[in-house]
């Protein structure tokens, strides 16, 4: 018996032995000592994330059981703000992984994405539906005016039992473990799909090697394919969907055929029976997201996520965008018959189709502004807009920005911004990764490394970073943007304040999915403001202002392809609404058949697809499903929001703290109907938005 008590605790021993050693040599589980607390991304390869993946699930579950175990009456603090607390670990080792699986993306790191997947949803359904976990938030939720709670924690203890049930539980044992299966498998089919669809992007590669087949294309376009034909080790010229690639080819290339290759090439991502198709991926999904819903006592997956949101219900969604829709559609058959006449009078012998209509408008847009993109881009040289961004945020709320050097950062891309107050103290660190590659996904975004809580007394400072895939340099030519990624840079950048700002006490926080393009969108309204351009738009050869003639030319043209841009939009919320307003499993459901007939349904003219279809719909797979109509949502909210600024002054510094104060600060930890009112005083009107479009109301 001491025998083998001795060899029980020699193993106990070399146990820890190696536990420990794991701990010191794998970065993920030691302590971060690194500047503001960065994740040590330099330090971290591949081998690092199941072990850390390991241990911080086995870290949660215990700080988890210490708070369901604890014999003492449930309390806010015992339960609700400790429970906040748990998990710090989790959140460090995935907060660096999915950073890699979106910027710094690897065959290796999408396989063991998808080998975690179902094993992280088993582990959040495993404590999320522990009937005690449950039964405490119940007994505080229930004694809630017992406790002197902050308004704060009012909001965040009556969402936190709202979302218990939304989640499964208050549901029956084999019910719950229904839901359990049902959440792992969409986990991994929403990453398999947006996997596919990374994969279909870096596989397309338009060939061109006729010089000839480049006429009407800049000379930046024409250089950045060389340099991506030369990286790829291919003769001629190299253009590829990711858009900073692709749309200048179809707005300027006059082979019509090529335009035609390329764009669908694009549409049809997801959607060509190959190793990267996502019709039967979405199908399934679809399916699974209608069983939870009805699960859940819901009709429909749409009725269970616009629940909590500032919609409330699908009927409230659909109300808008029919408004819209009904509205816009004259307007973008108006734009159709006036491309449709440049056709004919250049003698083209051919009816408009979607792969035609960029190029005609920009056409369309030289003829009556006299305007030529490629006019305006030498005046959005990166750095300059980049600077002028937070020139307009230091003249709205006395922020400052420095740059930072030996930062780790999670691709060598990326620069580093210490974000200052007025008075000098510490806000932020602030993350930008500006240009598309192989390794990284499309698109643009905001996310963070570390949100703003208190602990312990002690404010722990905000880690945000906006990711976009904007036009490179070439050569000698910096990187020059075009007016919709200096919007969209305006736009990512709204968001990042939105984080920088923040008040939340604690990690965590319940922000309406339809308010959340409000601080996004309303950056954008200062973009193309005369005042603003004046700050940052210079020639990047000359040094040149942008003179009045090209602002004013701007601002002529600010509504062109209005009609275009909202019902591709519209087009494209619809469409998700409509998915998820499924009340039946459909085991025969075609989703492109689906999705055309609806198109036609709604009247959606044939020159234009909606902006993103079925098979590559990447936003329904990450949190805007039955959610994408937040964007036109928040358009009314940042119209609105923005005319307070124009009835005073852009710049007026009253506004903007109010601003910040009622919708920044508070965005996460206050009802966003409150939040608005508090700032505007008054709930949000459409005029604003219906005057933008040239709707009458």
């Amino acid at each position: 018996m001491k025998k083998l008590l001795l060899i029980l605790i020699a193993f106990a021993m070399i146990a820890v032995s190696c536990n420990m050693e794991v701990k010191e040599t794998n970065p993920l589980l030691a302590e971060w000592d690194t500047p503001f607390k960065v994740p040590p991304f330099e330090e971290v390869e591949i081998e690092h994330f199941a072990p850390a993946f390991e241990e911080a699930m086995k870290q949660h579950k215990a700080e988890m059981e210490a708070i369901l175990s604890n014999p003492e009456e449930p309390t806010y603090e015992n339960t609700i703000e400790a429970s906040y607390y748990s998990g710090k670990l989790l959140g460090n080792v995935s907060t660096v992984f999915w950073t890699f699986n979106s910027v710094n993306i690897t065959d290796e790191i999408q396989a063991l994405a998808q080998e975690l997947l179902p094993k992280l949803s088993a582990h959040s359904d495993e404590i999320r539906l522990d009937p005690r976990y449950f039964e405490k938030v119940k007994v505080v939720y229930e004694n809630r005016d017992q406790y002197e709670l902050t308004e704060e924690q009012l909001f965040l203890l009556e969402n936190d039992y709202k979302s218990f049930i939304r989640s499964g539980a208050a549901l029956p044992e084999d019910k719950k473990e229904e839901l359990k299966k049902i959440n792992q498998e969409l986990s991994s089919l929403t990453l398999k799909f947006s996997q596919n669809v990374l994969g279909e992007v870096n596989k397309f590669k338009l060939v061109v090697t006729d010089e000839a087949d480049l006429a009407g294309l800049p000379e930046t376009s024409i250089q950045a394919a060389k340099e991506a034909a030369k990286k790829d080790s291919i003769e001629g010229w190299v253009f590829t969907i990711n858009k900073p690639s692709m749309i200048p080819f179809i707005q300027y290339a006059d082979n019509r055929e090529l335009r035609k290759e390329i764009y669908d090439a694009y549409i049809n991502q997801g959607n060509n029976n190959d190793e990267y198709d996502n019709k039967e991926i979405l199908k399934k999904i679809i399916n699974l997201r209608v069983q939870r819903s009805q699960l859940l006592g819901y009709e429909n997956h749409a009725s269970l996520r616009t629940e909590n949101r500032m919609a409330q219900n699908p009927e409230r969604v659909f109300n808008l965008l029919n408004q819209l829709w009904d509205g816009i559609l004259p307007k973008v058959k108006e734009e159709r018959a006036a491309l449709q006449a440049m056709i004919d009078k250049e003698g083209g012998n051919f009816k408009l189709e979607p792969h035609d209509w960029f190029y005609y408008t920009e056409k369309l847009r030289k003829e009556k502004y006299d305007l030529d993109e490629s006019e305006v881009r030498p005046y959005f040289e990166l750095e300059n807009v980049r600077q002028g961004i937070f020139d307009v945020a230091e003249k709205l709320f006395g922020i400052t920005f420095t740059q930072l050097e030996g930062i780790p950062v999670p691709h060598p891309e990326t620069t580093v911004y210490e974000v200052k107050e007025a008075d000098g103290s510490h806000l932020a660190v602030f993350f930008m990764d500006m240009h598309p590659r192989a390794s990284k996904r499309g698109g643009a975004w905001c996310s963070g490394f570390r949100d703003r809580y208190i602990k312990d007394g002690k404010e722990i400072t905000p880690l945000v970073t906006n990711v976009c895939n904007f036009t490179r340099p070439t050569g000698d030519t910096p990187a020059l943007l075009s007016a919709d990624e200096v919007s969209t840079m305006f736009h990512e950048f709204g968001h990042a304040l939105d984080g920088m700002f923040a008040e939340s006490s604690y990690p965590n926080g319940y922000i309406a999915w339809d308010f959340v393009e409000l601080p996004s969108q309303i950056m954008e309204h200062w973009a193309f403001e005369p005042e603003v351009l004046k700050m940052y738009a210079m020639h990047y050869e000359t040094g040149e202002v942008i003179p009045d003639e090209l602002i004013k030319k701007l601002e002529a043209s600010a509504n062109f392809n209005q009609g275009f841009a909202l019902t591709e939009v519209l087009a494209a919320s619809l469409l998700d609404m409509k998915f998820h307003m499924k009340t039946e499993v459909d085991p025969n459901l075609e989703v492109m058949d689906f999705e055309k007939e609806y198109m036609a349904e709604i009247g959606l003219i044939p020159e234009i697809y909606s902006r993103y279809r079925s098979t590559y719909f990447r936003h329904i797979m990450g949190g805007y499903d039955a959610g994408y109509y937040s964007y036109t949502w928040a358009s009314v909210l940042d119209n609105d929001a923005f005319e307070a600024f124009k009835e005073t002054d852009i710049f007026d510094q009253a506004t903007a703290k109010a601003f910040r104060d009622n919708v920044l600060a508070m965005n996460g930890i206050k009802d966003a109907m409150e939040m608005y009112v508090g700032f505007r005083g008054r709930e949000p009107k459409t005029e604003a938005l219906l005057k933008s479009l040239g709707i009458e109301n």
